[in-house]
């Protein structure tokens, strides 16, 4: 009975290996039998060669040509502000008055001065006149006349002293109103009607010019050279056509109005190798004022045969850029490029790529070096991204 049993067992576990090896077998024949993944699907451009003008940018601060100080240049009390504060004034008008009172009694005195210093020379010059007569008829001596003469010319010296007191009294009562030294845009009053103003001391506002403004920025001593090549003007250019300066506001808006270049420092800092630049802007309708942050647009150089490459088709790796290009057999091969520009959401390619070279843009992550694709044309605006038209680079 116990041997059947063994008998059995054998049996079943022999049955049980064969079909565990029929199993096997047959899954094996399924796998044979299955057929190879399709070649993953990738949006492909072909890329063209089109001019290319690139532009760095600077953070650049606003600045006004003219930042004058008002103080007065008499002491008294402050009895009139006559401007608004943040108006805009012209050449002349009036800012500022000052107690004028105590300054007209010093010109009434001064006046008074030089009335009795006129009526003592008339004095003196009568003197002299009659002593002219009589030392030629010998009725007095040499020395009297030589006295007389001598008293007319100090009465005409003290005349001179007291119409020069005279003129500095008016020209301090003058200075009791402080007028606008040019056009411009005031700031808010630091003083207040009843203030006593200490001369040549206390501030009393700053008058800004506003038109035109001044932006100044730095550049690196790469961009520099650079900027200096762009600049440089062909045989019968006149300075005057150097390509303009564009700025771009806050919001990230462009300034309707170009800029000229109108000042290079004369040497680098040493500290950070940068040079200051200042560029003058037109600014009639006052959008542009001092303090103002903004981002100047330069100039750097032009690239007649450019290619843009969109953002996303580019892989970077510890700094070393790259791009699947798809080639005839439709194999995506990786290649290396130099791109260090950017204009809106394309990269600048400087080198790596011809024309008419169709790249991978879209499916970048399901490409393998080598591996068959199957490419499908981007639509025709991203065909467009990809630099049809001359276009604006920056950095």
């Amino acid at each position: 009975m116990v041997v059947c049993l063994r008998s059995e067992r054998r049996a079943l576990a022999g049955a049980l290996l064969l079909a565990t090896c029929g199993l096997a077998l047959c899954g094996c024949d399924r796998k044979a039998q299955m057929p190879a993944p399709p070649p993953p699907e990738v949006s492909v451009i072909e890329v063209k060669r089109a001019p290319v003008t690139v532009y760095d940018e600077y953070v650049a601060q606003m600045q006004a040509p003219d930042t004058i100080e008002i103080r007065a240049q008499v002491t008294g009390l402050l009895q009139q502000q006559a401007f608004a504060d943040g108006a805009r004034v012209r050449k002349g008008a009036l800012l500022y008055v000052i107690d004028q009172r105590p300054f007209e009694a010093q010109v009434a005195q001064a006046q008074a001065n030089v009335a009795q210093a006129e009526a003592n020379l008339i004095n003196a010059g009568q003197n002299l006149a009659r002593n002219g007569r009589l030392i030629a008829q010998h009725a007095v001596s040499q020395q009297d006349y030589d006295a007389a003469e001598a008293q007319e010319k100090a009465g005409a010296a003290l005349v001179e002293a007291q119409k020069a007191l005279l003129r500095d009294a008016e020209i301090n009562l003058e200075f009791t109103s402080i007028r606008a030294s040019r056009d411009g845009v005031m700031s808010s009053s630091l003083v207040k009607p009843g203030a006593l103003i200490t001369a040549q001391q206390t501030l009393l506002t700053t008058l800004y010019s506003n038109d035109p403004m001044w932006a100044l920025f730095t550049i690196g001593e790469e961009r520099l050279l650079e900027l200096q090549k762009r600049l440089k003007h062909p045989p019968g250019e006149q300075p005057d056509q150097a390509p303009p300066f564009r700025i771009r506001l806050a919001d990230g808006s462009d300034y309707a109005l170009p800029g000229k270049l109108n000042f290079v420092d004369a040497a680098i800092d040493q500290k950070n190798g940068t040079l200051q630049v200042r560029i003058s802007l037109p600014n009639p309708d006052r959008l542009l004022r001092p303090g103002l942050f903004v981002r100047v647009i330069v100039p750097a150089f032009e690239n007649a045969d450019g290619i843009r490459v969109p953002q996303r088709a580019i892989k970077e790796l510890q700094g070393l850029k790259s791009v699947y290009v798809v080639t005839a057999g439709d194999k995506a091969e990786e290649r290396p490029v130099v791109a260090n520009r950017l204009v809106e959401n394309d990269w600048v390619v400087e080198s790596g790529l011809s024309g008419g070279e169709r790249i991978v843009i879209d499916g970048v992550g399901k490409v393998r070096p080598g591996g068959q694709v199957r490419p499908v044309l981007a639509s025709a605006a991203g065909a467009a991204a990809a630099g049809s038209a001359p276009t604006t680079a920056h950095n």
